[in-house]
């Protein structure tokens, strides 16, 4: 089968390595992904994707895009004349683009379908406080996330993973469950089931407003969303009029500080650790980063504002 494969981000790499791994099925005649970003020294060369640095490590051809809607793109893709188009971490396509695959489009989503359609549904799982995620394929349709289901496959978070390992991890079981899709279509074998929108939940895209901390609510909630942002973009908070990035946290667990009672957000050191007041107890702080600093653990943080820290707010 000849296939043209759509991702950007790390997440789509294994996807991609796995189909080019069966070159006895299948052809990947063209691999298609984002435009090379710029880096902040002017005199470096822009960064190419993840998808495209391993794309040109096995010798595929790659096209990089701006506009998926330009109809000079749609006849270039229908030039190649596609059996499937896979898709993983890409774009909205318009069904002008997904209908030149002759057997089919089908993208991989990081849930499981209907759960967390949208940009970000390894985050949102992680904030809810899911004990169990997974993927999907299914096959494109003009509403986003909404098409036929061909595979799921499920799995249990750990307590204390945090978004950019489940990601890693769920990339592998979705390169996995791509290349037992494709060999479905290639075979005439697949079964679909429609999705129930009564169930569907949503995965927003992440923004500034979305990520900031919320100290009045309960401890496990704000643990939840610190792991679910971590490493990219992060959980934040401001401390001295500056943002306060926080990737790893857990719930307090110091005897010095069972008794500590104080406002949320109210900042705690002692022993050497950081803490934060939530609602029905204490976050103990791990790793952060304060604006204009490198990334440090909070045992260097305290070091460092131990007598500004005590008792201010985080806010």
């Amino acid at each position: 089968m000849r296939i043209i494969f759509m991702g950007t981000p790390d997440f789509a790499v294994p996807s991609l390595q796995a189909i080019a791994a069966e070159d006895d099925a299948f052809e990947i005649v063209l691999v298609v992904t984002g435009k090379d970003k710029p880096r902040k020294s002017k005199h470096a060369d822009a960064e190419p994707s993840p998808v495209k640095q391993a794309a040109l490590a096995l010798g595929l051809e790659v096209h990089e895009v701006d506009d998926v809607a330009d109809s000079a793109f749609a006849e270039r893709v229908a030039a190649y004349r596609p059996d499937v188009l896979v898709v993983a971490a890409f774009r909205i396509l318009p069904p002008a683009l997904y209908e030149q695959a002759s057997r089919g489009a089908f993208n991989l989503h990081a849930s499981l379908l209907p759960a967390y359609r949208g940009a970000a549904p390894v985050n949102w799982s992680l904030i809810r406080g899911d004990h169990e995620t997974g993927v999907t394929t299914f096959f494109l349709q003009q509403r986003v996330d909404t098409g036929t289901i061909i595979l799921q496959e499920k799995t249990t978070i750990a307590p204390d993973e945090n978004a950019t390992d489940l990601a890693r991890r769920l990339s592998e079981i979705g390169a996995k469950v791509v290349v037992k899709t494709l060999h479905l279509i290639a075979s005439g074998s697949v079964t679909v089931s429609d999705q129930n929108d009564a169930l569907a939940s949503r995965a927003p895209k992440l923004n500034r407003d979305n990520t900031r901390i919320k100290w009045a609510q309960p401890v496990a909630l704000i643990h939840d969303f610190v792991r679910g942002l971590a490493l990219k973009p992060a959980a934040w908070t401001t401390f001295m009029g500056k943002t306060l990035k926080i990737f790893r946290a857990r719930p307090g667990t110091s005897s010095s500080a069972d008794d500590f009672s104080a406002s949320p957000g109210t900042v705690l050191i002692t022993q050497g650790r950081l803490y934060a007041a939530c609602s029905d107890g204490l976050l103990e702080l791990i790793s952060l980063q304060l604006e204009g600093k490198k990334v440090m653990e909070a045992s260097e943080f305290v070091r460092g504002f131990r007598h500004h820290a005590e008792n201010t707010l985080f806010v």
